[in-house]
């Protein structure tokens, strides 16, 4: 790794400073200046967009459903399609001209084909589904060729990434989103919406995760990507899944930033018995689970895990522990409040708190609904799919915003903060649990 020799050093320096103290300094990365010229995109508002102009690159697993949805969203047209694979380009191609939109173009059989792409004057939006080592090359031409960005998740595999994706996005004015479509489930929605409402009291400790048994799907990946990542990279290497939504509701560098982290793995097993089953050779670096937490500036905690090596059930685990109250989608939904706070509420009292859940939880929620989720929006979400509906609310949610001007819901900060977790757990790892710090990439502007 690109940093250890330098935190290696900056470690033996701490551990002398801090002799005698009672704590440990964190390990540090460097801050890169912001390049000349370039100022922070904190509420960044682009020129409406009439009707959005969208190429998509990346038709495979993941990347084969955006037309479908994309077809069901007014104000927005694919003109370009890009898959190394001829067969992904021409299905998807179908799928926009079966629902009356003229043909895009296409472009397939060279790995360098969606330059091309990019570099096209009918594209407003690259779209970006491929595997995770070419989603940030992608975004940073595609900025440079003056279009907006929405990279899958993770966005950013190295904090060199999330840097040069932050620097671009400032000195181009580009938007540069990850598409973390679980902020925009529907329970999610609403917690964050009670949350502002003031709901929970004061939230002092959130936690999300990734937890998903990936035994069914590994051979799925093209070349077998994704277990070859995990072999090569320690770390949590997916957190924005369980991050994205509790970061939203601790207003993550909009008022409160991560600090530090401290991360331990268990020791690799599963792991390397299905690389050698995949054929492949070498150790396995990623151990079965990763457990970071993380303390922010203003004192609150946040807990992440990631597992997709064993047949424990599906969670994001989403849990956000409030003054006055809490929230949790895992392993069922509900709500607990102060007894004292719900006199009028039908409950079940296990104790001192109101717990709902079921039909209790029904009420509640529909009173406090997302104001960007309109019934009719949530309908219409729910026919056309896309893990449950979340997936088209993202998209109708980028559109919507790309045609009024108005800022993201997630900018390039939220990208790079959720994303450096992967390194990151994996330096403290290395270095036996170590605390590290997160850098500031807003350099200091969250606090505005």
């Amino acid at each position: 790794m690109k940093t250890a020799k330098f935190l290696l050093i900056a470690g033996m320096l701490l551990a002398v400073l801090s002799c005698g103290q009672q704590t440990t300094l964190p390990l540090t990365t460097p801050i890169p200046a912001r390049p000349a010229g370039a100022t922070d995109v904190l509420g960044l508002r682009c020129d409406p967009i009439d009707t959005v102009r969208v190429g998509v690159i990346g038709l495979g697993m993941r990347g084969s459903d955006v037309p479908k949805r994309f077809v069901h969203i007014p104000g927005t047209r694919i003109t370009a399609l890009c898959d190394i694979l001829e067969e992904n380009v021409a299905s998807s191609a179908k799928v926009v001209t079966d629902a009356g939109f003229p043909e895009p173009a296409c472009f397939s059989g060279s790995e360098d084909a969606w330059k091309q792409l990019c570099e096209r004057e009918d594209v407003d939006l690259v779209y970006i589904c491929t595997d995770w080592v070419h989603h940030t090359p992608m975004a940073l031409y595609a900025m440079e060729h003056g279009k907006h960005a929405a990279i899958e998740v993770p966005a950013a595999t190295t904090l060199e990434e999330c840097w040069a994706l932050v620097n671009t996005s400032e000195r181009t004015r580009k938007h540069c989103m990850m598409l973390e479509n679980c902020v925009y489930d529907f329970f999610e929605l609403t917690a964050l919406q009670m949350a502002r409402e003031g709901l929970f009291g004061e939230i002092i400790h959130v936690e999300g995760a990734y937890n998903h048994n990936l035994d069914p799907f590994w051979g799925r990946y093209w070349n077998n990507w994704r277990l070859a990542f995990n072999q090569q990279h320690r770390g949590d290497v997916y957190p924005t899944h369980g991050l994205g939504p509790i970061c939203q509701v601790l207003d993550i560098h909009r008022s409160d930033r991560m600090e530090s982290l401290v991360a331990y793995d268990t020791t690799p097993i599963n792991g390397p018995k299905h690389a050698a089953a995949a054929g492949m050779e070498g150790d396995f670096a990623n151990g079965d689970l990763t457990c970071t937490l993380i303390r922010t500036e203003k004192g609150k905690t946040i807990l992440v895990e990631h597992d997709v090596m064993t047949p424990r059930p599906y969670s994001r685990m989403y849990q956000l522990v409030g003054t006055d109250g809490y929230a949790a989608k895992y392993p069922v939904q509900q709500l607990c409040f102060r007894e004292e706070g719900a006199e009028n509420v039908d409950y079940q009292n296990l104790g001192k708190e109101i717990k709902l859940t079921g039909e209790a939880l029904e009420p509640i929620l529909a009173q406090h609904r997302s104001p960007i989720l309109t019934e009719e929006l949530e309908t219409l979400a729910k026919e056309v799919g896309g893990h449950g509906g979340m997936d088209f609310i993202m998209d109708y949610r980028l559109v919507y915003c790309l045609r009024n001007g108005l800022p993201l819901d997630m900018d390039v900060y939220d990208l790079a903060e959720w994303c450096c977790i992967s390194e990151l757990s994996a330096i403290s790892c290395e270095h036996g649990g170590a605390p590290v710090a997160v850098p500031d990439f807003t350099r200091g502007s969250w606090k505005k």
